[in-house]
């Protein structure tokens, strides 16, 4: 059984506590618009059923329409309240990078901590959070709750979650929109690695069902700087048995142009959609790193 203490050392959870104020302030600010209301506190109005999913909670099952139907569903009322997350965690094999060397962390640690951060931050402000794990499709779909309960689930999730295989950020996205049923903040923690064109199309997507969309790209160093030296075996991270031998001086040159090209098709098709891509080294840590970009945020307004 995972515990917080597992992914998050004292010093972090020091680190969080600096940061709830600023979340606080930033998280009103994204809930314009969203809800009907920013003060907490639940009604008890009727909304709709919808089919229940692994992770929602078996009280909640309209029992009347199980026996009519015999199929499970849930009852959902109009919540009043500030915020409802869902982070999307890529586990594709890309995110297992780490670099080889004592002391770093690959992509997917780091993003998992940093998805770990998050959700302890929404809980203890009482606001809803909900975990999506993917690679090459939708391996698991949690649904944002705001009891601090759901952390252990949530860290469960992250806790067993393995990087490997290929993905298609574009497709595994279209198929998440049907299963969000309402609108609120969506955190894709990924490096984006694939067709830029499919992925702003899925962005699209969500933002058309107006979601608010942030995107934490995960770099590791080595990714920015191609610094390798001599001759290097570069093996593909999502396929089996793909190793090339190579120089890297012959490739440097191309491989910053074509990574200057993706990082800037990346940046204006999310400013066009006006969503956040906010970039994330491993070698810096992700809670400074977090707080840098919630005091931009707030500093905008």
């Amino acid at each position: 059984m995972a515990h917080v203490s597992d992914f998050l050392t004292p010093s972090d959870l020091q680190r969080i506590s600096n940061l709830q104020v600023f979340a606080r302030q930033v998280v009103e600010g994204f809930t314009t618009g969203l809800h009907r209301s920013p003060h907490k506190g639940f009604s008890v109005e009727f909304k709709q059923h919808r089919q229940y999913v692994p992770g929602d909670e078996i009280r909640h099952i309209d029992w009347r329409v199980f026996a009519r139907s015999d199929r499970y569903y849930i009852r959902e009322y109009e919540e009043e309240t500030n915020l409802r997350a869902t982070i999307i965690l890529d586990r594709s094999g890309s995110m297992d990078y780490g670099g080889g060397k004592d002391g770093q962390v690959s992509k997917f640690e780091y993003a998992t901590k940093l998805a770990a951060c998050l959700s302890y931050l929404m809980l203890q402000q009482s606001d809803g959070v909900g975990l999506v794990t993917f690679d090459t499709e939708i391996r698991r779909y949690i649904p944002p709750r705001s009891r601090v309960s759901h952390m252990r689930m949530i860290l469960n999730e992250l806790e067993k979650g393995k990087p490997g295989g290929e993905t298609e950020l574009g497709k595994v996205f279209h198929d998440l929109v049907p299963k969000l049923h309402r609108r609120g903040l969506l955190i894709i923690i990924s490096d984006c690695f694939g067709e830029v064109a499919n992925f702003l199309k899925a962005l699209a997507h969500f933002r058309h069902a107006r979601h608010e969309i942030l995107v934490f790209q995960i770099w590791h160093p080595d990714e920015l700087n191609f610094q390798f030296k001599g001759w290097t075996q570069f093996e593909c991270m999502e396929r089996d048995g793909v190793k090339h031998l190579l120089d890297p001086a012959i490739l440097r040159q191309a491989y910053l142009a074509n990574l200057e090209k993706f990082r800037a098709d990346l940046t204006r098709g999310c400013r066009k959609h006006k969503v956040d891509l906010v970039p994330f080294t491993t070698d810096e840590p992700y809670a400074k790193a977090l707080a840098a970009y919630l005091s931009r945020r707030l500093a905008r307004g």
